[in-house]
């Protein structure tokens, strides 16, 4: 039996390479994984004295050599293929062990220009792969440490490879070469925001208890080449195991949470935020964005952008919260928070802003609907006040609340007032409805309206939903205008003393 093994991160491959020498294996092996194992005393046939052909091109020619690849690709029932091995004297691979040059790695090393870059391609890797994957039927195919042992179990119970294993070993190593061919079109494409053939990646990090349902199964993938996903950098304090939902609401709300720059919280409810506010302290704005909507708060994602306290451990304590996100925990918090053993708590141990070119997807029947994100708000310098004069308080909560509102479903509108909503309205067909609901939502539980703001994700198709907005007592309204009866909705506005302010963007979210 023949083992070739070339591979670029040499962790476990000596002791891998020792089992299977044990085996009664002839290792072959090149260039720095030959001498890796030389120097932990194995006896190796290098590449180059079986293909009697030294490597070449520093290094980027070793082993696409027909002594190689024909030793690989030899289907052994075929007496043909047997035959022309024979003739030529090539002796067959029964295991190929091989792992890439960690390309994606390197695009983030400042030190590698582009022709640095180049070189970290592998060439020889995945053909190697792809050969053996597609041999699979008598070959065995390596290609990630995690597979080291349990290849070598069940060639020590059995003195083969199963073709069931071989088959699943098969599939990561088409995987792995796929992802890898993906990470490299996806450098080749930086600067082309959709180019026409699109090619992500993802893997699978967790497998989850079930879908959005029980009866659906579920598992958390993240984006290769992403700088920052949502669990990077991520730990889990206590609590049960992340949900598909969980995870969900995790993300709408850290997305929130990333354009809100004072001490803030936010609490999200499937998928929509309920309670969100800033305030001089992260106690108080906690306090504002429960009281802003407690009822929905029930059950609840809560994430706030500075260190929980013990104070503030006690609050959420006494409330049922289904996920709790902080950069930090003061000890006594920690404490605390543990005495409730069913809250996921979560500590962002290292802070990373997504990458500019992320890319928003959206799974439809046979397709994937791509596009850049919806990031930030326009300046003020792009807005346009179009009647009354805003404060600035009124500006800081008009801004507040078009943050807000760009992340609530489509028609969304968000009533504020001192860096607290007070009502939602989210995810209906018509606008004046959602007007309608945040109104009464706000009303519902007790919040005065008097001097309050609204923002509202697109533009007003006519009068009446601001107008049951200024009957509540809303002093001003930020939208991004755009209407035919423009006029008419700015009539109305300057009739009842209130101010609005057009941004000239739309933040629709289907």
């Amino acid at each position: 039996m023949r083992a070739l093994i070339s591979v670029y991160d040499k962790a476990g491959i000596a002791d891998f390479a020792r089992g299977l020498s044990d085996l009664g294996f002839e290792l072959v092996s090149s260039g720095g994984t030959a001498a890796a194992l030389e120097e932990a005393g194995l006896t190796v046939t290098r590449v180059e004295d079986l293909t009697g052909f030294p490597e070449m091109l520093e290094g980027r020619v070793k082993t696409l050599h027909p002594r190689v690849h024909a030793g690989i690709l030899a289907r052994r029932q075929s007496t043909e293929d047997v035959a022309a091995l024979d003739a030529h004297g090539i002796e067959p691979f029964d295991l190929v062990c091989v792992n890439l040059y960690p390309f994606e790695l390197a695009v983030d090393r400042p030190e590698l220009d582009e022709a640095g870059l180049i070189e970290m391609i592998d060439v020889g890797g995945p053909a190697l792969l792809r050969a053996a994957a597609k041999n699979f039927a008598f070959v065995t195919v390596v290609s990630r440490a995690q597979d080291y042992e349990p290849v070598l179990a069940e060639l020590r119970d059995s003195g083969s490879t199963s073709p069931e294993l071989r088959r699943r070993l098969a599939a990561t190593a088409f995987a792995r070469s796929a992802a890898y061919d993906s990470a490299i079109a996806r450098w080749f494409q930086r600067g082309i925001d959709l180019p026409e053939t699109f090619v992500p990646a993802f893997d699978r990090l967790r497998e989850l208890s079930y879908g959005e349902n029980p009866h659906q199964q579920a598992a958390y993938y993240a984006e290769r080449g992403a700088r920052t996903h949502l669990l990077a950098f991520v730990e889990q304090l206590g609590g049960k195991e992340l949900s598909f939902n969980n995870l969900g609401d995790l993300s709408a709300a850290r997305l929130l949470l990333s354009e809100l720059d004072r001490p803030a919280c936010v609490i999200v409810k499937h998928a929509n935020p309920c309670g969100v506010a800033v305030a001089g302290t992260l106690e108080e704005a906690y306090a504002k964005a429960l009281a802003a909507d407690p009822v929905s708060a029930y059950g609840g994602v809560v994430v706030v952008n500075r260190t929980v306290s013990a104070a503030l451990a006690e609050s959420l304590a006494e409330q049922f919260v289904e996920v709790l996100f902080a950069p930090h925990y003061e000890p006594a918090a920690a404490e605390i928070l543990a005495r409730k053993p069913s809250l996921r708590v979560l500590q962002h141990t290292e802070q990373r802003a997504p990458g500019e070119a992320d890319r928003d997807y959206r799974r439809v029947l046979g397709g994937l609907l791509v596009q850049s994100r919806d990031r930030g708000i326009a300046g003020r310098d792009w807005m346009k006040v179009v009647c009354g004069e805003p404060d600035a308080a009124q500006w800081d909560d008009l801004l507040f609340a078009l943050r807000v509102v760009k992340h609530v479903t489509s028609n969304a509108i968000v009533l504020a007032r001192d860096g607290q909503t007070l009502g939602i309205g989210a995810g209906q067909m018509s606008r004046v409805d959602a007007v309608r609901i945040a109104v009464a939502k706000a009303h519902e539980l007790g919040h005065s309206l008097e001097g309050a703001v609204l923002a509202s994700d697109a533009f007003f198709p006519f009068a009446d939903g601001p107008q049951l907005a200024l009957d509540a007592g809303v002093v001003a309204l930020i939208q991004p205008g755009g209407s035919k009866r423009d006029d008419e909705v700015i009539a109305a506005v300057s009739a009842a003393g209130a101010a609005m302010v057009f941004t000239d963007r739309r933040h629709f979210r289907h």
